[in-house]
């Protein structure tokens, strides 16, 4: 017989508390929009938000992990064969990344303080630059992190939203990054890139490396690949055409989650992941990332995943 009473009613208002708390401190909501978002009065909303501060739930981060959020983790791990699972609470902020980036930068921290000397292979773009910038300094410098994909476009140009280098600074480890385009022109082209030491030293080390940490590419109009100048909008057109749903590491795949059968996908300079034994961690929310995130999730290219509450209630409706 289930025991009701007074334990379960504490533990009730104190998920309460800390969901209250994420919003007026992560969310940056109003005491009168969270007394809307969780049908309660204004005056609630004020004690919830006071009691999740009194009982140590709010730091710099809110550490309460929300029984909601963790129902959704079990039926993310149980409907995709996920071997782990984050889900962050719903922050209500336009931009997903505002609820997202520092709840993933702690579980991040993780495995840079861990003992045991690991290689990290990392992918680039704005979500994992922002996890990056919201983490904590701290020495992880018996650890290695190497780059899975290149960092330059066809002008020549950097990308803006480059994370190895950074994420070194915050964690002292060293580091292997892949300066070269993300896609050869041709042939010949990918032949040199994949002929140079540094190349084959920094392929080598990610296709051996402990584990893959990788956000995901939608490719809708807004597509990053495109955005941020590394494949022209002839391109584009051309990979959508074929099915492209989603990259990760700049490697194209469709709804199914298989890797698009496309020259493009020959051309791509860095290493595509799941490759072997290789745990895939994705950090992605938001509903322009969705459809990549089913894809990816639908054709087993993720091993575990980082993502938020709206997000996760997408992926276990569709």
């Amino acid at each position: 017989m289930v025991k009701t009473g007074a334990d379960d009613s504490d533990l009730v208002a104190r998920d309460l508390a800390a969901r209250a708390a994420w919003m007026s401190y992560v969310g940056g909501l109003t005491q009168d929009q969270i007394a809307n978002e969780l049908g309660i009065s204004r005056q609630r909303a004020q004690r919830l938000v006071a009691r999740a501060g009194a009982e140590g739930l709010v730091r710099v981060r809110i550490d309460h992990r929300v029984a909601e959020c963790l129902e959704l983790e079990r039926a993310l791990k149980h409907r995709y064969g996920l071997d782990a699972a984050w889900v962050a609470p719903n922050a209500h902020a336009t931009d997903a990344l505002v609820g997202l980036a520092p709840f993933a930068a702690p579980l991040v921290e993780r495995y840079f303080r861990a003992e045991h000397p690991q290689t990290i292979a990392l992918g680039t773009g704005r979500t994992l630059r922002m996890v990056v910038e919201h983490m904590l300094t701290l020495d992880g410098s018996h650890h290695r992190i190497v780059s899975l994909i290149g960092n330059v476009s066809p002008d020549g140009s950097a990308s803006f939203f480059e994370v190895i280098m950074r994420l070194a600074e915050k964690v002292s480890a060293r580091h292997f990054p892949m300066s070269i385009p993300v896609v050869a022109r041709d042939a010949d082209e990918l032949a040199l890139y994949l002929s140079l030491p540094h190349v084959k030293a920094a392929r080598a080390l990610a296709e051996s490396a402990d584990l893959a940490i990788v956000g995901i590419g939608q490719m809708s109009d807004d597509a990053p690949l495109r955005v941020d100048g590394f494949i022209s909008a002839a391109e584009h057109d051309e990979l959508r055409a074929a099915g492209a749903t989603g990259e990760i590491g700049g490697h194209v795949f469709n709804a199914e989650g298989r890797f698009l059968d496309h020259p493009y996908n020959d051309r791509v300079v860095g290493v595509r992941v799941p490759s072997g034994q290789i745990p895939v961690l994705c950090i992605g929310a938001g509903e322009k990332k969705r459809p990549a995130l089913q894809a990816a999730l639908n054709g087993g290219l993720l091993t575990g995943l980082i993502t938020d509450e709206p997000t996760a209630r997408a992926l276990l409706s569709a």
